[in-house]
This record gives structure tokens, C-alpha cells and sequence, in this order.
């Protein structure tokens, strides 16, 4: 498997997982996804894109982060 690939696999699992954990915190992320093009990047390495949401989502995400400190 070569490095890129091996960056896109582990992203994808951490994205998975993110997914499933703001889940259990009844936050969607519509556009939460890998971004590809950041896999390839030997200084950067993988990147998540959080993507865009609506308000009411991005209250539910602060509730869900102050609930954890």
C-alpha cells in the first residue's frame, strides 16, 4: 500500500469516527468529509473538512464541546 494511500485510509477512519461521535452528540456535519488533496501533501498530511452548517447545528456543536470541559 503506498503512503498516500495508507494517509487516505487513516483519514477516513478518523472521519468515520468524528461522525459517529458528534452523532452521539446530535451534531451533523453534512459535509464532513476527507479532503482528498490534502493526503498527498508530505508537510500537511491528511485534512478533515469540517464542511459548512447551519446555526442551529453550530449550537448544538458548542453545547456538545462545553459539555466536555
Amino acid at each position: 500500500m503506498t503512503t498516500t494511500m495508507a494517509k487516505l485510509r487513516e483519514a477516513d477512519d478518523v472521519c468515520r469516527r468524528l461522525i459517529v461521535a458528534l452523532g452521539k452528540a446530535d451534531v451533523l456535519l453534512p459535509s464532513l468529509q476527507v479532503d482528498l488533496s490534502s493526503c498527498a501533501d508530505e508537510l500537511v498530511g491528511p485534512l478533515l473538512d469540517l464542511g459548512r452548517c447551519n446555526l442551529p447545528t453550530a449550537e448544538r456543536l458548542i453545547a456538545a464541546l462545553d459539555d466536555g470541559s
